[in-house]
């Protein structure tokens, strides 16, 4: 798996949405088993999913042998595409891809650059090599759905890709019951119903629930906002498969009717009554509340956002 962004125990955790026994191997890259490649597409910090040919040393004709060696059960044309992963190995990728290509040729493969068959993808990264087909792309469209670009915006909306990967940690999918208890303008109710999740956003402030509604229609035509309480929540229990919010930032002493600490411990409590997991994101650690409200506090990852900001990530189970 080419893994994006520079966090990769971030990016395996969101790629095990997709696969097992997902293992960080190298800088930017992970192998991983049993695959779903249509979840893969989904993903937001997997560029892409190789079928693995075999790894060797971080040398151009150590990745020619490997491909000359190789059982190859594939017909049509192939192209060749190298990448140095975040430049750590200073290896030609020109120099690869075309003595590379010509071990395929050799073996009586049409090259097309163009639109091939079949492509094969030789990743260097550190001290290794991976060579492997890709069999999936994860589909990089975050860009259309930029939070200053929706019909109803407001100042401190989460990145389309961060929201992508927390509602897959969650359990995002198809048929799938995911909640927002704190939707604001519902970004993440956006990425989890864009996966095809049924999505279920609450928020206090009757104006957000009315823009978050708004933008569910523009990009998924479909999922309930309501107005309400997050320590309140409307809703039976157990009848939600995954929870996401986005705690309120800063040590404000009041929000609303609630002090911080007791919107967002009161907020830990209600999602562990309806839902079996849960990814909460806030600009400080939680834990303790976490633990206090019941939950089982999986992994915390401290992802900086800019020099006063850093967040931290939450993987909470029952």
């Amino acid at each position: 798996m080419e893994l994006a962004g520079e966090e990769d125990a971030f990016a395996a955790r969101e790629a095990a949405a997709a696969a097992t026994a997902v293992d960080v191997v190298a800088p930017g890259l992970a192998t991983a088993r049993g695959v779903d490649t249509e979840r893969a597409r989904q993903l937001a910090y997997t560029r892409r999913v190789v079928e693995l040919v075999g790894s060797c040393d971080p040398d151009v004709e150590a990745a020619r042998a490997l491909v000359e060696a190789a059982s190859i059960d594939r017909d049509g044309t192939v192209a060749v595409r190298a990448r140095d992963v975040r430049a750590l190995t200073g290896i030609s990728t020109t120099d690869t891809e075309r003595r590379v290509g010509s071990a395929l040729v050799d073996r009586g493969f049409d090259v097309d650059l163009d639109d091939p068959d079949h492509e094969l993808r030789v990743y260097f990264s550190d001290d290794t090599c991976l060579v492997g087909w890709t069999v999936a792309e994860s589909v990089r469209d975050f860009s259309e759905r930029k939070p200053t670009d929706r019909p109803f915006f407001q100042p401190g909306s989460m990145a389309p890709v961060d929201a992508r990967a927390f509602v897959n940690m969650a359990g995002a999918e198809p048929g799938a019951r995911i909640l927002d208890p704190m939707c604001g303008t519902g970004g993440v109710l956006l990425e989890a119903g864009l996966v095809g999740a049924d999505v279920v956003g609450v928020d206090a402030q009757a104006k957000m629930a009315r823009g978050a509604k708004v933008n569910l229609d523009h990009y998924v035509g479909d999922g309930h906002v309501i107005r309400g309480d997050a320590t309140a929540l409307p809703l039976k229990d157990d009848s939600i498969d995954g929870v996401v919010f986005d705690a309120p930032y800063g040590r404000q002493s009041k929000i609303a009717r609630h002090s911080l600490a007791d919107l967002v411990g009161g907020a830990l409590a209600e999602v562990h009554r309806v839902a079996p997991q849960c990814v909460m994101v806030a600009d400080r650690s939680w834990v303790d509340e976490a633990e206090d409200a019941g939950w089982d506090v999986e992994q915390v990852f401290e992802r900086r956002v800019h020099r006063s900001l850093v967040r931290y990530v939450h993987i909470l189970r029952r």
